[in-house]
């Protein structure tokens, strides 16, 4: 049974040494890769004396690193973790477990039930932001998932070969989560300790732009994985604004026999006429999506039984 540890890295010559040694002591027999995405320091000097298997992906942001963590390591259980130290390794069996026993396809190391991460973390707008992208998958899903951005996940050998990455930085964690509900995956979730870096050690993440791109990333990945809600809501919108852009040029007429307000009645018609149009959008890319859904499983079902046949 294959296990490949997951390290995407930048800049974690303080920490990622530690990192390795302390998942070698928990998994002696997994392989462990470090990926160096650019490294001004000796992060790859130091994984490669503390036995990792060191790559490089020159494309800026942890998204190309998942793509090519994916695309190229070939293992039965995969389990990724952050370079910085702020995930436990010793959590690391239980959050394979369920995937040994077929009860998951990916698992998550859930930060937040316990509270260690409100308490390790000092930024309280990640925290803010953190809560705002929970509620909003959940909503959209109807799931009730606790820690939708946490890096410390295990994924079984289907979930990863059929992944198609399409974010290119920190914004992976969502587009994996959103990939999995809207597929149907099997998730579980595993609480976690959380601790924050060490002192002299720097965050990557920028609380802002990184929140911006996760919550366009929500943005987008709701019109392709839901048009016809997407579309409907927006077709809603456009038909309420018509009303109330029309109905008092319809009043006018009924009253007077003559229309006056001009520009509110090419107004309303407009609005109206995109709401008609936003609607259609919807239900043509509805049938689109439930296409490519269907496409999606025939593909599932050959990866699965290409790893049977392996």
């Amino acid at each position: 049974m294959r296990i490949a540890v997951l390290l995407p890295c930048y800049n974690e010559e303080q920490t990622i040494g530690q990192v390795i040694d302390e998942f070698r002591e928990e998994l002696p027999d997994a392989d462990i890769y470090v990926y160096d995405n650019n490294s001004k320091d000796r992060t790859s000097e130091v994984a490669r004396k503390h036995g990792a298997i060191v790559k490089k992906e020159m494309r800026q942001g942890k998204g190309h690193v998942v793509r090519s963590m994916f695309r190229d390591i070939e293992a039965d259980y995969y389990v990724m973790a952050d370079g910085d130290r702020t995930y436990p390794a010793r959590f690391v069996h239980q959050l394979l477990d369920p995937l040994k026993k077929g009860e998951a396809n990916i698992v998550i190391g859930d930060r937040l039930s316990n509270g260690t991460y409100v308490e390790e973390n000092k930024r309280q707008f990640h925290n803010f932001g953190n809560n705002l992208v929970r509620g909003l998958i959940n909503f959209l899903y109807k799931s009730d998932l606790r820690d939708i951005m946490t890096g410390y996940r295990a994924f079984d050998r289907l979930f990863v070969k059929s992944m198609p990455v399409m974010s290119p930085g920190f914004e992976i964690e969502t587009e994996m989560t959103i990939h999995t509900l809207d597929k149907r995956f099997s998730i579980k979730e595993i609480p976690i300790e959380y601790k924050d870096r060490p002192e002299g050690s720097e965050s990557k993440l920028n609380t802002f732009s990184d929140g911006f791109k996760v919550l366009n990333k929500i943005f987008t990945l709701f019109k392709e994985y839901k048009p016809m809600l997407f579309f409907s809501f927006w077709s809603i919108v456009l038909l309420v604004l018509g009303l109330a852009s029309g109905i008092p040029v319809i009043v006018e007429y009924f009253n007077t026999g003559f229309i006056s307000k001009v520009p509110s009645a090419i107004l309303a018609v407009g609005l109206v006429i995109l709401a008609v149009l936003s609607f259609a959008c919807g239900l043509i890319l509805d049938t689109v999506a439930s296409n490519f859904k269907k496409q999606f499983e025939w593909e599932l079902n050959k990866i699965k039984q290409d790893t049977k046949e392996l």
